[in-house]
């Protein structure tokens, strides 16, 4: 990310979103940044660079947070269960 310049940074990261289907959090990771500074970036600055593009990725994290709450619930099936074989 070092080099690129805000617009370009936004654009790479709505390109990435869109492509991957991600979260911000995954998106963050993948692109060595700030959860907040991906989040600013595809909520507010993508919106006066590309509304087109901002569509796009706000549907995909409407549908994100939508399903958040069963990514939820199976890490903590998957900890429980891994934790239930390490005991016995």
């Amino acid at each position: 990310m070092k080099g690129l310049s805000i617009e370009e940074r936004v654009i790479s990261l709505a390109q990435y979103i869109i492509d991957s289907k991600d979260t911000v959090r995954g998106a963050a990771k993948k692109f060595c940044i700030s959860k907040s500074t991906v989040h600013k970036d595809v909520t507010e600055r993508l919106e006066d660079i590309n509304p087109f593009l901002a569509k796009e990725v706000r549907k995909i994290l409407d549908e994100n947070k939508a399903e958040r709450h069963i990514r939820g619930g199976m890490a903590t099936k998957l900890k429980y269960l891994k934790d239930n074989s390490i005991s016995k």
